[in-house]
């Protein structure tokens, strides 16, 4: 369990706090709500009473890989007619990777007669991990506005506006993201064609926010550092997920409904550090106090900092997911599973009340199909069509979603009677998200931010039945 917690990762399918990808074979077919497999102990519990009788076991791993970037544009960015300054143009990409080592999650069931008893450890919610190593247009920008505003008023002899020629801004930003789950689940068969199951997940959430922001002059005014902001700020917290299971099975068809409750997580900061180093440019006071440090610096960033205070306390609530799926065996080789998932983000607490942005939760389409070419070999593909009802007042440079469809394909190998191989890959196709800024993060200036998704997973994993 340690060593499965210990090798997290990056890149999920799911909601926005919720991921659904764990075991392969969602990375092959996508649609797993009617499985009856190993893996239907966090997609169907209730199912695994038609399943495999005796003990299962699977471990699975995953390897993603992710970019998420940000384009700024803005047409004469910084312009102040009085003076005669004209602004800047501005098309910079901000390129975000995702650092991706190998993804586990582990499985297992035991199921006798009428019951049946399963559990599931995984990284069950949120982001993962992003790197911007040119930092991200939200502090760059505030820093340049600030820069001009505390000097636009300077006569030449003093140096007149420290307009972008004048200085250089070396900057990154970091975040991590995940929340590591581990659920158990009892299962009961309360009729011939009907089971039902509940469960309780316990969910550690973990994350962290690091970067820096430093703007220093060019050689020519010499290399004086401007400003120089550093944070790097800890968050961690706890949550429980109460669920419930319902099966419908009668020959070849099944029909299936799994309910999350939504999971209340309350993180509170462990800021190491937090602190800025503004340049006083006032030629009055600025050679007695060459430098603002402090809280008084640190209110020049008002808001954008608040959130990384020490001890300040954060949501990062999990939605209440509905999850509904038919699955059809139309002959003894094929079979198809179509679901939908509804998370309710709209009463899931987030930083700032983000929730309350979004037009609506995040509606999942997923359709799958499996056929045995014989006894050994297993194929399948699968498609997933995800909706988070996005509004540009809900993205943020530190956390921003895409809308997107999935494809997955890969197959499933019977090595022997007891062990199974299974293999897949899927590829996520997002929507670039265009929000326009008349006012650019509380600047007079408007400014265009693209924002943009990749991603694409294998993985591979082993199922042993005893």
């Amino acid at each position: 369990m340690a060593a499965t917690a210990i090798l997290a990762t990056t890149t999920w399918a799911g909601g926005l706090m919720t991921n659904t990808n764990y075991h392969i074979a969602f990375d092959r077919m996508m649609a797993r709500g009617a499985s009856f497999d190993v893996d239907a102990a966090f997609s169907n519990p209730a199912g695994l009473v038609w399943g495999h009788e005796g003990w299962q076991l699977s471990l699975n791993f995953q390897k993603p890989w992710q970019n998420r970037d940000i384009q700024w544009e803005a047409q004469n960015y910084l312009a102040v007619p009085a003076l005669g300054y004209a602004g800047i143009n501005v098309d910079k990409k901000f390129p975000g990777e995702a650092s991706a080592p190998i993804v586990p999650a582990l499985f297992a069931s035991y199921k006798q007669d009428n019951w049946a008893v399963s559990a599931m450890i995984g990284i069950v919610g949120s982001g993962g991990f992003v790197k911007y190593e040119d930092g991200i247009p939200m502090f760059n920008a505030l820093v340049m506005a600030k820069l001009l505003d505390a000097t636009k008023a300077l006569p030449a002899a003093a140096g007149g506006p420290m307009t972008p020629d004048k200085y250089t801004i070396d900057s990154e930003m970091k975040g991590k993201q995940y929340i590591y789950g581990g659920q158990l689940n009892f299962s009961y068969k309360i009729t011939d064609n009907f089971a039902a199951a509940v469960g309780v997940r316990a969910n550690y959430y973990d994350g962290y926010n690091r970067g820096h922001v430093t703007a220093v002059t060019t050689p020519a005014l010499g290399n004086q550092t401007l400003v120089d902001l550093q944070l790097d700020c800890l968050q961690k917290g706890w949550g429980f997920t109460p669920i419930i299971s319902l099966d419908y099975h009668d020959g070849p068809l099944t029909v299936a409904a799994r309910y999350e409750f939504r999971t209340k997580i309350n993180t509170e900061n462990d800021t190491k550090t937090l602190d800025a180093t503004i340049k006083n440019t006032d030629p009055q006071t600025a050679a007695q106090v060459p430098y603002i440090t402090g809280a008084t610096a640190l209110a020049q960033f008002g808001d954008k900092v608040a959130a990384y205070e020490d001890g300040a306390k954060t949501r990062y609530d999990m939605p209440a997911l509905l999850s509904i799926a038919v699955g059809y065996e139309f002959t003894d080789k094929l079979r198809a599973t179509a679901e939908y998932h509804n998370f309710d983000d709209k009463h899931a607490k987030m930083a700032g009340d983000r929730q309350k942005e979004l037009t609506h939760g995040t509606h999942e389409y997923l359709l799958g199909v499996e056929y045995d070419i014989n006894d050994k070999f297993t194929v399948s593909c699968g498609g997933q069509r995800t909706d988070y009802g996005l509004d540009d007042d809900y993205q943020q440079n530190t956390s921003f979603a895409c809308d997107s469809w999935s494809v997955g394909l890969g197959g499933a190998w019977n090595i022997t009677e007891k062990i199974r191989l299974n293999a897949g890959y899927f590829i996520t196709i997002y929507s670039d998200y265009k929000k326009e800024s008349p006012k650019y993060q509380g600047t007079p200036w408007p400014a265009t931010e693209t924002y943009s998704r990749t991603n694409n997973v294998i993985g591979i994993g082993v199922d042993y039945k005893f």
